[in-house]
């Protein structure tokens, strides 16, 4: 296996000499399937849905073919429709430039045809363009149009293609790029540099460590080991250095400290494991005294509490006054914003039930990632310390691939962040939940399980359910029971997110039909609900409060409405214009915006730059250390700003850019917020896996008002309360709207 590794890597690090140096930009290269080789056509993990792309032998600038994409006017669920070319980041250079054919055929004013860039880094995107400033719609014949993208150091992907949003057919042909003014296929290829933690191997089939108990002893042992592991991986230079695969240390020196037998023992251990790094030079640029305005310090105190013996706190304490001041080789932050990029974190994705030493692999990154670089750690409700040690007999007697990740779930339902979760489509969770669907959307309201929608009309009402019908038993199960048990596997920053949450699984199983207890009208019913393939239905409804056709309208003459959830940044303008003389706008974020337009629209709502946030974002030269950043503002001096009353509508669906969107409209001087508790999870995100494939996030930066308010956990606070109630439901009224509505005419 470790020859065999060596081998692998030997490959890759001259990869760049061998890597591909033709593309096949133009289509005309195909498969068996008659698809052009490489090409992604669909994008449907990029989120496109609804449109038809094929390729066309007629209409072509150049080649065999071009390729068209066209709205599919059967689809229900259309967002965008686009085409995607994958080429691995390998280029030196400065600036990525994309050139490529377009022909348009009755595009409508609300889309647009582009074509699309993207540079990629290990945590996303790092610089994006999709031509929409350029807003071409209608029919136009074959045109050459150019993209232009910084290319980042740390890019590791690109890609290119065309989309279409709205209605009408674009054709695309001939695509061609170029680095710095040169063709790709003679660009000059950057220099990869293989690190020595790339070069172990030795734990790749397994940590060979497997024990099935542990007494109270070996906890606090493992808990220590935990604290010291995660300090390593991030202040000690030679880890950060990528000298040393930290996870495959954590396997050497493991059996080691279970084997301990006194404290003594133990500290020698880590100690000599310590030494065996290498010597740390000193750091004259290191304070140990923290000054300034700081949200969040290091919690470092268990190094001083005497947990740890004299000798080995006096060589955790010189490698934090020397701590790594260059580069780290498992840690970045992104470029602006400052999120950490998790990087080298390997997911162990062969692995469905990780081994013993493998699931303490998980435990142990995940505890150290929210202990250095959670900005919201301080406000967690259980003391960090003690949610490692009741976790560590948890992760060990795990039996089963689904136990382990239900114990995964716990760890990271304690951060209370609704941002962390297992995401993905993880078989053996889906199983868990569930692989049929109910054909009616249900919703906590007031306290009870309500049928509040349907995903597919025509089968809920086949089955004889009706809107404001509560369900009271699942299975022969009281509700509120089952509320109970499901709790601890759902993480969210607060209650009501939970609630939302549960709500939209609590329905599903691995049966096709499921026995319901429902009251209607004061009458208690038994019901079999049918279940069905996730095909069948419209999912999406959950993401959406009433999704209408267009971003905005005129609910009657003096009353504006726009919708954020499908808003056109390029409408913004003349929606105002024609608002204009309206006495109030109703601006409806129950939804996830479309566009990011908090500045662009913005401007219109407020008189004078206006702040309306500030972030804190970590430091990876002294982990665990959160910075405030200056205030942020929306708007410029605008004496014809909107001078009505704008009402901002928000539920528990206003989630992240959602919530920072209210927070910068709340600022519009004659702004009211109505509503319920929003999702309190607000903040760019940052990804990483754990052991056995498991991809989670965690909220990567603090989002706080100018004032240092906090917003996690809490949410977005409305001025005036409004819930949705059982009988307004029932009625088929929009009591938030209807409010908005009062508000505004009185």
């Amino acid at each position: 296996m470790k020859a065999f590794f060596s081998l692998i890597l030997m490959i890759l690090s001259f990869s760049s000499s061998f890597a591909k140096t033709t593309y096949n930009l133009s289509f005309d290269e195909l498969d068996n399937n008659l698809e052009p080789i490489d090409w992604d056509l669909g994008f449907k993990k990029g989120g496109a849905k609804g449109y038809i792309l094929e390729l066309d032998s007629i209409n072509v600038k150049d080649g065999k073919y071009s390729l068209s994409i066209t709205n599919n006017p059967n689809s229900k669920n259309r967002t965008f429709g686009a085409c995607s070319y994958m080429i691995p980041a390998i280029f030196a250079g400065d600036t990525v430039e994309l050139k490529g054919f377009m022909k348009t055929e009755n595009i409508t004013d609300e889309g647009f045809g582009g074509l699309w860039m993207r540079v990629d880094g290990d945590a996303g995107a790092l610089a994006f363009n999709n031509m929409q400033d350029k807003k071409i719609t209608g029919t136009n014949g074959w045109q050459e149009y150019t993209i232009r993208l910084p290319l980042d150091e740390q890019a590791s992907k690109l890609f290119i293609g065309g989309l279409l949003v709205g209605t009408g057919t674009v054709w695309f042909d001939n695509f061609k790029l170029r680095i710095d003014g040169k063709e790709i296929e003679n660009a000059p290829k950057k220099k990869i540099k293989i690190y020595k933690a790339q070069m172990d191997s030795a734990f790749y089939d397994g940590s060979k460590i497997r024990f099935s108990s542990v007494n109270d002893d070996q906890i606090k042992n493992i808990s220590i080991l935990a604290k010291v592991w995660g300090f390593l991986k991030y202040y000690h230079p030679s880890v950060a250095e990528g000298n040393f695969n930290w996870d495959f240390e954590l396997f050497r020196i493991l059996p080691k400290i279970m084997s301990a037998k006194n404290k003594t023992n133990r500290d020698r251990y880590l100690l000599k494991w310590i030494e065996s790094l290498g010597p740390v030079s000193i750091c004259d640029t290191c304070k140990t005294k923290i000054n300034g305005d700081y949200k969040q310090v290091p919690d470092l105190v268990w190094i001083n509490n005497g947990i740890v013996d004299e000798q080995l706190k006096s060589k955790l304490d010189f490698i934090y006054k020397n701590r790594n001041q260059k580069n780290n080789y498992y840690i970045s932050l992104t470029p602006w914003v400052k999120n950490p990029i998790f990087k080298n974190e390997n997911p162990y994705e062969g692995f469905d039930y990780p081994d013993t030493g493998y699931r303490l692999l998980a435990l142990f990154r995940y505890w150290n990632i929210i202990q250095y670089f959670s900005p919201y750690k301080y406000i967690i409700d259980e003391n960090w310390h003690t949610v490692l040690d009741q976790a560590i007999p948890n992760f060990i007697t795990a039996k089963n691939p689904l136990e382990y990740r239900l114990e995964c779930l716990k760890l990271i339902g304690k951060t209370s962040d609704t941002h962390a979760n297992i995401w993905g489509q993880d078989s053996i969770l889906s199983n868990y939940y569930g692989l049929y669907y109910p054909s009616v959307q249900v919703k906590f309201i007031e306290e009870k399980l309500v049928v509040t929608g349907f995903y597919n009309e025509y089968l809920g009402k086949k089955d004889g359910f009706q809107i404001g019908d509560i369900v009271e038993e699942i299975t022969d199960k009281e509700v509120d029971k089952l509320l109970k048990e499901k709790l601890p596997f759902y993480p969210a920053s607060n209650y009501s997110i939970k609630l939302r949450n549960i709500g939209r699984n609590i329905l599903r199983g691995n049966k096709k039909r499921v026995k319901l207890k429902v009251k209607r009208n004061g009458n208690s019913l038994f019901k079999t609900l049918n279940r069905y393939p996730v095909d069948s239905l419209n999912l999406q409804i959950d993401r959406a409060h009433n999704k209408p056709d267009s971003c905005y309208r005129l609910i009657s003459k003096d009353i504006g409405y726009i919708y954020l959830g499908n808003i056109k940044s390029a409408k913004i303008d003349t929606i105002f214009k024609k608002f204009k003389a309206t006495k109030g706008i109703i601006i409806d974020i129950r939804n996830y915006p479309s566009e990011f337009v908090v500045f662009s629209m913005g401007k219109h709502l407020v008189p004078k730059p206006t702040e309306f946030a500030k972030f804190t974002y970590g430091n990876i030269n002294h982990p665990g250390l959160f910075s405030w950043t200056p205030a942020i503002k929306i708007g410029k001096e605008n004496p014809d700003y909107y001078k009505g009353k704008v009402v901002i509508l928000i539920n528990e669906i206003t989630q992240s850019q959602a919530e920072y969107t209210t927070m910068a409209f709340s600022t519009a001087p004659k702004a009211i917020v109505i509503g319920s508790t929003t999702a309190a999870a607000d903040g760019n995100v940052s990804t990483f896996y754990l052991p056995g494939n498991i991809r989670t996030m965690i909220t990567g930066i603090g989002v706080y008002y100018p004032n240092g308010k906090a917003t996690q956990r809490i949410g977005i606070i409305p001025d005036i309360k409004v819930k949705p109630t059982i009988k307004g439901i029932s009625e088929g009224r929009d009591e938030l709207l209807e409010r908005a509505v009062n508000i505004i005419n009185n």
